[in-house]
């Protein structure tokens, strides 16, 4: 504005108006950091609310995980046959192709009255008809197999699903032909068909074959070791047993 311009009342105005510039501006400093307060303060709150929710979940989910897998041990290996603390008693077995998993294997060991009863572990058939067939066996102290069963599958349903005991409408389940087998060579674990002990159904071998043969190679791979297996600290390696 001009000299000539300006009045008194223009000179008031403009220096109340410059005052006020003067006085939001820590107004607004004041405001941002209230705003950066409160965040702060409520991403504090949320984390704690988080820890503590994942505290109270914790350990119900866990007790949730292992109910389930001793559910599934129990379809193996009775329950009444075994005292211990079955999945704190473990050991690890290292990435053995015999098992057909690739990575390392936890070996759940049953006891009864300190004395060893037998060893639950998983192991894979990478031939099944329509991939991976994934097993979970109990082989008994004596070198027999108390149980087997198949925990996954991508079998044809009505044809190959049949060594699924879920699914599976025979009696007895064609999955219990394993029960109280040993080692006996590998020409016997395998479909009557291919000169075998197992009988399956006509038309529908590739499934069981391959179920068959996996559990073969898994008993013929720890039933000679299990003395040994037992014997190792709660938790250890086993890598040292198959050297």
């Amino acid at each position: 504005m001009s000299d000539e311009a300006r009045t008194p009342a223009s000179d008031a105005a403009l220096a109340a108006a410059e005052l006020a510039t003067e006085a939001a501006a820590p107004t607004a400093l004041g405001s941002a950091m209230r705003s950066a307060a409160l965040l702060g303060a409520f991403a504090l709150v949320f984390t704690a609310l988080m820890a503590l929710t994942h505290r109270a979940t914790e350990a119900p989910i866990r007790a949730s995980v292992e109910a389930r897998r001793l559910d599934l041990i129990g379809q193996v290996l009775p329950r009444a046959d075994y005292d211990n603390a079955l999945l704190e008693d473990t050991v690890t077995l290292p990435a053995l192709p015999a098992l057909g998993i690739d990575g390392p294997v936890t070996v759940h060991r049953a006891r009864r009255a300190g004395q060893p009863v037998a060893l639950v572990f998983e192991a894979q058939a990478p031939d099944g008809y329509s991939g991976a067939i994934r097993l979970l066996l109990a082989l008994r102290a004596d070198g027999t197999l108390a149980g087997v069963r198949v925990i996954a599958h991508k079998e044809t349903p009505g044809l190959g699903d049949y060594i699924d005991p879920a699914k599976d409408r025979s009696t007895p389940k064609w999955i219990t032909q394993f029960e109280g087998r040993a080692s006996a060579g590998a020409a016997t674990w395998t479909v009557r068909k291919d000169g075998g002990d197992f009988a399956s159904l006509t038309g529908a071998t590739l499934s069981p074959r391959a179920t068959i043969r996996a559990a073969g190679r898994a008993v013929a791979t720890i039933a000679p070791v299990r003395d040994a297996l037992f014997a190792l600290p709660s938790g250890a390696p086993a890598d040292k047993v198959f050297e």
